[in-house]
């Protein structure tokens, strides 16, 4: 029987019951699952596990040469937990004859309903608002509502067509800018392509979801902030280093732009020294957009297919290097 090895998850109630759920599916696909997690995360511990695994499901932590020449005899496949992928090394990956895949959309609801979460939290100055409840000091912060606001989203894929679905129902005008557009797709949701600058300058709320790569880095920086509405928000799901934190912070402290929500961050934790903590009108979440009961499982699930589908030879669509086989 193959061996699947996931290092995803702690050991909480839900996990626990998560864990159980996917070592009954993954048996009834004939592997046997063991779950091993890293808290913190522990590289010889990792490589160890891999040794006696056929394929791994991973998480964020970085996967290099290091890696993948040790296990490349036992392990051929490994399945990132969701779906960036900026720490795994593909080319070193290959060079090892590994595979590598990532459970694109299967966390997709999550995350969308998690950006139109922090969206409202921030136009309706919510952090402002229970902090008004918590001190007794009831002056209360009038927001702006969403409903028939102009909101523009930054990347078209699997996320931001979801939730450009879920504002439907609030009656907004939808701005999209994408590097490599759908023009179908942003037909299909209603909504209209535009550049960045017409994105920053026309939405009352911007909520980023493209790819964390070299030309993205920053994408949200000083000079686009400025181009903001002062009642506009910008909330960012993906990933930390889209935004610039200190021109983000600037902007915030000077009430260039109403609020902000953040699930992500440059460097995660965030450090206790961030002057992001100091601002009342930023919302914080510790990246948990995708942690929902459902998303995990839809996460596990598609996970454990993908290695099924692997080593039943079908190949797989998710597979990031598909030059694997090559080495």
């Amino acid at each position: 029987m193959r061996k699947i090895v996931s290092f995803f998850g702690d050991r909480t109630e839900i996990f626990n019951m998560l864990n159980d759920r996917a070592e009954k599916y993954a048996e009834s696909l004939g592997f046997e699952y063991k779950w091993a997690p890293q808290l913190p995360f522990n590289k010889e511990n990792v490589i160890e596990e891999l040794k006696n695994a056929d394929a791994g499901i991973i998480d964020i932590e970085p996967y290099n040469d290091e890696i993948f020449s040790q296990v490349k005899d036992s392990s051929k496949l490994l399945v990132r937990f969701g779906v960036g992928f900026d720490k795994v090394d593909l080319k070193a990956a290959s060079k090892n004859g590994i595979a590598v895949a990532r459970t694109t959309a299967a966390n997709t609801s999550g995350v969308a309903e998690m950006a139109l979460t922090l969206i409202l939290s921030a136009k309706r100055m919510i952090n402002q608002n229970q902090d008004c409840v918590k001190t007794g000091n009831w002056v209360k912060n009038v927001g702006n509502e969403l409903i028939g606001a102009t909101v523009g989203i930054l990347g078209f894929g699997n996320i931001g067509r979801k939730l450009a679905e879920l504002l439907r129902g609030f009656d907004c005008t939808i701005l999209v800018y994408d590097p490599f557009p759908n023009k179908e797709a942003i037909e299909k949701a209603g909504a209209k392509l535009v550049t960045l600058e017409e994105i920053f300058k026309l939405s009352d709320a911007i909520s980023v979801h493209v790819p964390y790569m070299e030309e993205t880095h920053n994408i949200v920086n000083a000079e686009r902030l400025a181009l903001m509405k002062e009642t506009a928000v910008i909330v960012n799901t993906a990933r930390g280093h889209l935004i610039d934190e200190d021109a983000l912070y600037e902007a915030l402290l000077h009430k260039k732009i109403a609020g902000a929500g953040l699930d992500v961050f440059a460097v995660e934790p965030l450090p206790l020294t961030s002057p992001l903590l100091k601002l009342d009108n930023i919302v914080l979440t510790p990246h948990v957009s995708s942690q929902t009961v459902e998303s995990l499982w839809n996460i596990y699930k598609m996970a454990i297919d993908i290695c099924a589908d692997f080593y039943a030879g079908k190949g797989s669509p998710h597979i990031l290097n598909q030059d694997y086989n090559e080495a």
